[in-house]
């Protein structure tokens, strides 16, 4: 039975029986190893995946000429490929085991990451976003998330809190690390030595990290069999998506990436005739602060928490934050506070849909469901850079982009709100 199944099990006994053999106290101090490979991974696969893309974007013009869109079609291909993938890696973990699948996903994102960079063709772009997106699926925060289920319960949010902070790292890490390495050695030997540098340092992590069996087995327990409790469980994919309790977890949450997504992507184009050169360079330097901060703070305490309320309070500030920028787009104070609120929430909306799945969906079908729900978000926030960008175009500015974000942030609130049992 796969190990991930087998910790949702006594998931689901744990959760009947009130934390009946379970230890909070040392659960953390006996797995953080794991925690720390999975806080690499996350470097990794987020610095040469998502921050990488917009480095690629500039080299690549710049070295070849090629039309920005054509390059940015390929990170397109990288993204909705990454969404359908997904929706498989419970499957792969479920075959390969945790540190198999990390070390692959790591891999096939390198070679991706080297191959998109040494392109001399543009049609060379698309294969090596494949291969990126295959690796990016394995090392996926879908991928990590199912990860920590195997060794953590009633920590869980705490540990998935504290891994997802790498994604916020490697804003500030990897992708400047890329920008300065460029401008020196150009862009295919930087980010072929950034990736061998970076497989250095997270294959002993991964090894060591994810090096015992699943904690069940570790601890001498047998492995146990599931308690009928009435949370929903399903068997494929098909059954999840024809039940409306999985869709109030899967639509609000994608709603909000949408939203989100889309507007970091803009964030500078909207604040740089505001703020200049400097003034952005700050504000987006608070969002990946705040962002470490809230995922940290809200790890500390979301596991005895309502976790579909604070979601809903999340999507609540965030529509705040663009209100304030909004309202006040000539007032660097209102700026910068601005950045700093909607960076507390965004981590968070990452982390908050594993938990809800955890509480509210039986133990065997964490996989299925964190796959498939992670997936349609993903399918949402790909798309969402270039239909922001045709509103902002029709309109002649940034308002009415914002005035949407902040409708779908409201529907997504409400949505996440209307689920809860």
């Amino acid at each position: 039975m796969p190990a991930y199944q087998t910790a949702g099990m006594k998931s689901d006994l744990v959760t009947r029986r009130g934390g009946a053999g379970s230890r909070p106290r040392t659960e953390f101090r006996q797995h953080w190893p794991a925690v720390l490979a999975c806080f690499a991974t996350a470097v990794f696969a987020s610095g040469f995946g998502f921050y990488g893309q917009s480095v690629y974007l500039v080299e690549l013009q710049r070295l070849h000429g090629w039309p920005s869109s054509l390059i940015s079609a390929a990170t397109t291909v990288f993204f909705l490929a990454g969404a359908l993938l997904l929706t498989r890696v419970h499957a792969v973990l479920e075959r390969l085991g945790p540190r198999t699948t990390l070390l692959g996903g790591a891999l096939l994102m390198g070679v991706g990451a080297v191959l998109f960079s040494r392109s001399q063709h543009l049609w060379q772009l698309y294969p090596a976003a494949l291969v990126m997106a295959l690796g990016g699926a394995c090392s996926s925060a879908t991928a990590i998330t199912i990860v920590l289920a195997i060794w953590f319960d009633r920590q869980r949010g705490l540990a998935i809190s504290l891994a997802f902070n790498g994604i916020s790292t490697a804003g500030f890490t990897v992708a400047p690390a890329l920008v300065a390495l460029s401008s020196h050695f150009g862009l295919a030997h930087a980010v072929q030595g950034a990736v061998l540098v970076g497989l250095v340092i997270l294959i002993p992590l991964i090894l060591l990290g994810l090096r015992r069996g699943r904690p069940a087995i570790a601890a001498g327990h047998a492995p146990v069999a599931p308690v009928p409790d009435g949370r929903p469980a399903y068997d494929n994919a098909r059954q999840a998506l024809r039940d409306r309790h999985f869709w109030s977890v899967a639509v609000p949450f994608a709603l909000v990436l949408f939203a989100q997504i889309g507007f970091l992507m803009h964030f500078v184009a909207f604040l740089m005739p505001h703020l200049g050169v400097r003034g952005t360079a700050t504000a987006v330097s608070i969002v990946s602060g705040a962002a470490m901060l809230g995922r940290i703070g809200l790890g500390l305490v979301i596991d005895r928490l309502d976790q579909r309320l604070v979601s809903a309070l999340s999507f609540a500030s965030e529509v705040v934050a663009l209100g304030l920028m909004l309202a006040l787009p000539d007032r660097p104070g209102a700026l910068y506070g601005g950045a700093l609120l909607f960076g507390l929430s965004v981590g968070n909306v990452v982390t908050l849909p594993s938990l809800i799945v955890h509480r509210e969906f039986a133990g065997r079908s964490f996989g299925l469901i964190i796959g498939l729900s992670t997936a349609i978000g993903q399918f949402a926030y790909a798309l969402a850079p270039a239909l922001l960008g045709v509103v902002r175009d029709l309109a002649g500015g940034y308002g009415p982009v914002l005035v949407l974000c902040m409708a779908l942030e409201l529907a997504g609130a409400v949505i996440v709100l209307r689920g809860r049992r």
